[in-house]
Order: C-alpha cells, then structure tokens, then sequence
C-alpha cells in the first residue's frame, strides 16, 4: 500500500476529479438554461443572455470539466503504465490552482463581459469573448491557458519518458505523449494566428482546424489513451492487438489535423483544402473502425462483465457512440449533405453525442473506477444510484441525438424550399421541447451520479479510518 502511495498521487487525482465533476455541473446547468430560451423562458437576463450561456456552456466543458478530469485520470493511470510517479507533487497542485484560476477567470469574464461594452471597447476586446467560434475565450485568459498547456508536459513526460529507457512503450502512452504536444499547438493556432492576424477565409481555415483539432487532437488522444489503460484493466486481460492500436494511432496523426476545413464547406475557402477535408473525414471513420474492432475483440469471451461492471459499460457506450459519431460525420461532410444540414440542429447533436455520449461517458466510467480503489473498496457506495444515473444519461443523449438530427433535416429541408424563415424556427420547436426534456433527463442522471460519487469517498474516509484505529 506504501509503494501504491508513493506511485500514484491521489490527493491530485481527487482535487482534480472533484473540480471537474462540479465544473460538468455547471455545464449543464448553462446547457439546460440555454436551451430554455428557444422555448421563449429567460431566466437572470442580461448576465444569463442566451450568448453567454452558449460560450459558458462549450467553454467549461472544455477547459474545466474536459481538462480537469482528464488531467486527474492522467495522474491515476501513466504512473500506472510507466512504473513511475509524475515529476512533483508539488508541482502538480499549482498546476491545478492555475488551471482553476484560468478556468473560473474564463466564466468570470464571459458573464459579465460577454456581449458589453464596459470600459469601452478596447479594454472589452482584451476581457471580452473573441468573435470566433470555439475561441471565444478572452484574451486575457488565453495567455494563461496556453502557459499551462505547455508546462503540464514535464509532468507527465517526465515518467514516459523514464519508462522509455527500460522498455517499449505501451499503445496508450503513445497516444497520450502525443496529446501532451498537440494540445498546446492547437491551442495557439486556434486562439492567435486567426483571431488577430488572418481575417476572412485564411482565418476560418486555421478556425476550422482548432475546432476539431481541440477534439481531435486532445480529447481523442487522451481519451484513447486512457482506454487502452482502463479497459484491459477491468476486464483483467491484454489488449488484443497492440499492432493494432498503434495503426489507430498512425491513423489519427495522419488524417485527423486534416479535417478541420469541413466546418466551412462551400466557403470561399480553396477547394482543394475542402476536398482533402472530405477525403481525411472519411478515412477517420476507417481508422476509428479499426480501434473499436481492437477493443471489442478484448471484450470477447467476457461479455458478460458488461452486466456486473458499471466502468465497463461507460467505456464501451462511449465507443459504440464515437464510432456513430464519426460514420454520421463521413456522411454529413459530403457537399451533397452539407446543403441541408450546415447551421442546423443536426450538428448540435452531433457535437452532443461525441463530447458527452463519449468521451463524458468514458471520464464517468473512469472515476467510477477509480473513486472505490482510491479507498480500498471494490464498488461505489450504491449500485442502484449507478444504475439510476447510466440509464438516464444514456437515454438522455441519444434521445437528443435523433431529436435533434431529425430537427436539422427538417430544419434544411424548410431553408432549401425558402419558406418564411419564421416557419423554421416554429417548425423546430417541438424538437426543442424535446431536447430539454432529454436535458433533464441527462441532469437527473449526472445528480445521482454526483451524490453517489461523494458518498464513495465519505464512505471510503470512514473506512480507512476503522481499518487504522483496527491495526493501531
């Protein structure tokens, strides 16, 4: 148990956990309360302004929730997979402080600066969103966001790179390194070059690529990685093709940054970039195809671990999903498709599904996981609350993945035949009914999540506590 100590630093993996889980909170709320206001109900107007929702929404999904229970995971599985802890405690809990200040100082300046004019306009420029999409995040937050992504490497490099020296380096950490030197790239063509160099088609081009390339080239390296370690794990058995996962890998580096242009088919951006687009889109739904054959060929023969393990069925859900995710994104690329879906509610779904149907379910199968093993126990504090909170939240997305698939076709349809473009958004309301239904749904599910998590821990701490006053 000592030595487990020492490995694996558990306080951060907590402190980050925690922080991401009450972050996902915050996400739905923004999320719910947003998509009451297709329904014509405001609540807190102006601080609560649809546009402010809408940035608050994606951007705490992505630098709070995303990169603080990723983070916490990385802290539990690499010194797992290298055999040695990360580089510094110490360290790692002003990592985390920054992350938190960079992540509150980001909801801060986009409720109460989002969409005013305080201080006139350039002070707002520097603490105001930026007009770009995914980039909204202010200036002023951009600076330590970018900091922080590039000093997190040591930390995490430090025993990969240790590991490397004494053998191979397992798939998952190939996928994980890479993650750690995308990101901060991605991050500063995103959130620079296009937002005060490259105006007009060059700018949505390098926007278009930090779009799907935060998804692409952070969220599914990590996610992936982090799969490779968890999965074997539970189920108690070797990957079933480590020639296989590193051809997922090759194929993700190769095609993935390419796609990036598809957001703005038929733009004025060249045709060649939006030709090769396509071309790369498609072929991800090939790779991707390749990844969850290796991972469902590891469950064969333990089937029935899907019906005893909750991680487990947050971990394969989220596959089956990201696989629909990416063939229904190989068809929604084509310029045909693009016609009738683009700015529609069919992309929202499809965001909804990948972001949360995925890689939400997997960082939740993760921490339930986790959380008991941190403590000395096997399962969370209540199986009927984990069964309670998979079922409404598996419900919930893909309730609002054809809902609002379904609403964009209709949606597309309505804009090609050029009806009164009032007709449209009545035409969608039914589906927006819908959607905050599965909303809600999804936030009954993650509180019984949520509640069940905390009593894990609350039961864990009395747990170690009679186990030491037992041996004392």
């Amino acid at each position: 148990m000592k030595q487990q100590q020492e490995l694996v630093y558990t306080d951060l993996v907590k402190a980050h956990m925690l922080m991401g889980l009450i972050d996902l909170l915050l996400v739905m709320i923004f999320g719910l309360t947003y998509s009451l206001t297709f329904l014509n109900i405001h609540i807190v107007d102006p601080y609560m302004s649809p546009v402010r929702l809408r940035f608050n929404h994606t951007n705490v999904a992505a630098y709070g929730f995303l990169a603080n229970c990723i983070t916490g995971a990385l802290y539990w599985a690499v010194p797992r997979m290298t055999g040695h802890p990360v580089w510094n405690r110490a360290y790692g809990w002003l990592l985390w402080a920054a992350l938190q200040v960079a992540g509150i100082g980001t909801v801060v300046s986009l409720l109460f600066f989002g969409g005013t004019m305080l201080g006139g306009p350039e002070l707002t420029r520097w603490i105001g969103p930026q007009s770009v999409e995914w980039s909204e995040t202010p200036f002023i937050m951009d600076v330590p966001i970018t900091l922080w992504l590039f000093v997190v490497i040591p930390q995490f490099l430090v025993p990969i790179i240790k590991a490397s020296k004494e053998k191979p380096l397992y798939t998952g950490l190939w996928y994980i390194t890479a993650g750690l030197v995308w990101t901060p790239m991605v991050y500063v063509l995103g959130n620079y070059p296009s937002v005060f160099f490259y105006p007009g088609a060059a700018g949505a081009a390098l926007n278009g690529t930090f779009i799907h390339d935060l998804v692409g080239l952070y969220v599914t390296p990590m996610g992936w990685g982090l799969m490779y370690y968890f999965v074997p794990r539970v189920l108690q058995k070797p990957i079933w093709s480590h020639g296989l996962g590193l051809l997922g890998f090759w194929g993700l580096a190769f095609f993935y940054p390419a796609q990036g242009v598809h957001h703005y088919l038929w733009s004025p951006i060249p045709m060649f970039a939006q030709y090769a687009a396509v071309f790369a889109t498609i072929a991800i739904e090939i790779v991707v195809t390749t990844v969850l054959v290796n991972f469902m060929m590891t469950l064969r023969g333990s089937y029935g671990a899907m019906k005893e393990d909750m991680p487990l069925r947050w971990f394969y859900v989220g596959m089956i999903n990201y696989w629909i995710t990416c063939f229904q994104c190989s068809i929604q690329v084509l310029l045909t498709t693009q016609k009738v879906i683009h700015f529609t509610d069919w992309v929202t779904g499809h965001a909804h599904l990948i972001m949360f149907g995925t890689f939400g379910f997997w960082l939740l199968g993760m921490y339930e996981h986790i959380v008991p093993r941190m403590y000395g126990l096997k399962y969370t504090y209540s199986r009927p609350l984990s069964e309670t909170a998979f079922w409404f939240m598996l419900i919930g997305i893909e309730v609002m993945f054809v809902d609002l698939g379904v609403a964009g076709i209709a949606e597309g349809f309505a804009w090609i035949a050029q009806v009164p473009f009032i007709d449209s958004v009545n035409l969608g309301k039914p589906f927006w009914w819908v959607r905050t239904a599965s909303g809600i749904f999804i936030f009954i599910g993650y509180i019984a999540y949520f509640y069940n998590i905390l009593k894990t821990m609350a039961v864990g701490r009395a747990y170690q506590a009679s186990t030491k006053v037992a041996t004392a």
